[in-house]
């Protein structure tokens, strides 16, 4: 009798992790057989976990944050996303003990806001906040799409320079100015930063909101505090990073399975279940 494959998300915290449904229903859709799992492993246990899971005979991992640089080091082959981003989000075992690292977080953006948000990017101009990994991981697949400009601003200037520079041989980023300009509008503003989490938002001028779409790569509650504040100072439309999620783990079902699922059911099955959610702890 074959064996099932075995695939997990894993992090720490892990226990509210959405990946297990959203790689149920892509296994419905498509027919195929899995088994996929919540693992909780801190930073100081990862290489065991990891070992331990593909000795046993796991088939492949998604990687959360904090966890991502240390699959970025433990892969033996890494894509080229996963080599400018330094950091990998989805590990695929092949027979022979090689590991296969992927990062899969630029397309799940890119994908959620061209195809589902009806947002070509191709000669607009994009504004990213934050200098951490979540901004590495979409750096590529952006500049990738061609807009007309892609500004990066970040609390520590120093920060936001390493990456212009890391992925200047992809294309031209610039650094937000320091001082407002009328002039410098914006067609889609991106937070990468985790400022939301605890109630607060990225330190810039909220003027360069104004006519754009806001984008906040956390999604429920966790985006909330940038969308609502975006909404009120002008930008045109907010979304929260939901389809982020769901895209970029089609794109990791894609790798592991070689077929990619349709993304519309569990995404319209996860708006729901995230409004339950929130109309319960709004009580």
């Amino acid at each position: 009798m074959d064996r099932v494959p075995h695939y997990a998300v894993i992090g720490a915290p892990i226990e509210h992790s959405l990946s297990p449904l959203i790689h149920a229903a892509y296994a419905r859709q498509t027919g195929i057989t899995l088994q996929y799992d919540r693992m909780l492993v801190p930073q100081s246990k990862f290489e065991d976990a990891v070992n331990q899971f593909f000795v046993s005979g796991g088939a492949g991992l998604n990687v959360t944050a904090p966890l991502k640089e240390l699959a970025f080091d433990y892969a033996d082959m890494i894509s080229n996303k996963a080599m400018n981003a330094g950091a990998v989000n989805t590990l695929q075992y092949f027979d022979g003990d090689l590991v296969y690292g992927d990062n899969t977080d630029g397309v799940g953006l890119v994908t959620d806001l061209e195809h589902h948000l009806k947002r070509p990017l191709q000669g607009t101009r994009l504004l990213v906040l934050g200098a951490g990994g979540a901004t590495r991981g979409c750096l590529e697949s952006l500049l990738q799409t061609a807009p007309d400009a892609l500004y990066l601003h970040n609390r520590t200037v120093s920060k936001a320079r390493h990456l212009i520079r890391r992925f200047s041989h992809i294309g031209e980023i610039s650094l937000l100015p320091s001082q407002y300009r009328k002039s410098l509008t914006f067609d889609v503003v991106v937070n990468a930063t985790s400022a939301s989490v605890t109630g607060g938002r990225p330190d810039f001028d909220h003027r360069y909101l104004h006519n754009a779409l806001a984008y906040d790569m956390m999604y429920g509650q966790n985006a909330q505090s940038f969308l609502k504040w975006a909404l009120a100072h002008g930008a045109l439309a907010a979304h929260d990073g939901l389809g982020m999620l769901i895209e970029q783990a089609a794109e990791s079902f894609r790798i592991w399975h070689g077929l990619r699922p349709q993304t519309q059911e569990i995404r319209a099955t996860l708006q729901r279940q995230l409004q339950l959610t929130a109309r319960s702890t709004s009580r």
